[in-house]
């Protein structure tokens, strides 16, 4: 089931996306608390998508694929890197990246399968993960490359408004084990992977960060990027594509 969050005219309302991705179904209430359809149903060309879900907090994972990891000049680490990107990050599916070129010379593009927390949780033991997922999502980790290098730590780097795109929408009924993941740019094929290359698979982040934190419904884990990462410049458009769940698209602009 893909679960959507969209926009008409001044409302915002929750859908079930049918007929392959060119309807949706709205739902009544949060699809958190049931999916109950109105009956009433939009064409998704007459509508605009937004983030799927607006988290309490973004808990983003570093260095998750070996290849990404010695392509950053380091060998893969032994544990989850962690960090969090704050909530001011997040923006939908069509909507602009701005470029803070007063502040950075370099802005990369990070493409990742991204999972959505459904309920609350803490220290989820790693065969009961399944139990807390909503469903999944793609996921560009949007980083200020220079400014990650300089400061030593990734806040700055990873926390402008607008660095973390989520989209299109969810996809409830999927096995995040083995997915084709492929980031472009132009057009251009930039990134090129599958989940079952990750590192720590979803269900080993998911009694990671759980045994930290305690996770809230909404809450999304972003759960690494392949090789590949590269600038993105300003009029750039930047596509994330994963398997069994769709594209999300976004162009770039100046922030300035």
């Amino acid at each position: 089931m893909r679960i959507a969050r969209f926009s008409m005219g001044d409302q915002v309302a929750f859908g079930m996306v049918e007929e392959g991705g060119q309807v949706i179904a709205r739902i009544g209430g949060h699809p958190f608390h049931g999916v109950e359809l109105t009956g009433e149903r939009v064409p998704v060309a007459e509508v605009r998508l937004v983030a799927p879900m607006l988290p309490s907090k973004i808990i983003a994972i570093g260095k998750n694929y070996a290849d990404h990891a010695r392509e950053m000049g380091g060998e893969p680490p032994a544990e989850p890197v962690v960090f969090l990107k704050p909530s001011t990050t997040v923006i939908g599916p069509s909507e602009a990246i701005t470029y803070p070129g007063k502040l950075s010379e370099r802005v990369d593009y990070e493409g990742e399968l991204a999972v959505v927390i459904g309920r609350l949780c803490r220290d989820v033991p790693a065969e009961r993960a399944g139990e807390v997922v909503f469903g999944y999502t793609c996921a560009n980790d949007v980083t200020a490359r220079d400014l990650q290098a300089r400061d030593g730590q990734w806040t700055r780097a990873k926390g402008f408004d607008t660095f973390c795109p989520l989209g299109p929408w969810i996809e409830t009924e999927l096995d995040p084990a083995d997915l084709a993941i492929t980031t472009t740019l132009n057009g251009e094929v930039r990134q090129s992977a599958r989940t079952s290359l990750l590192l720590h698979d979803v269900p080993a982040l998911i009694a990671y960060v759980s045994a930290v934190m305690t996770l809230l419904p909404g809450d999304v884990i972003l759960t690494g990027t392949p090789a590949g990462v590269g600038p993105m410049s300003v009029g750039d458009e930047v596509g994330v594509s994963i398997e069994g769940i769709g594209t999300l698209t976004n162009r770039v602009i100046s922030r300035d």
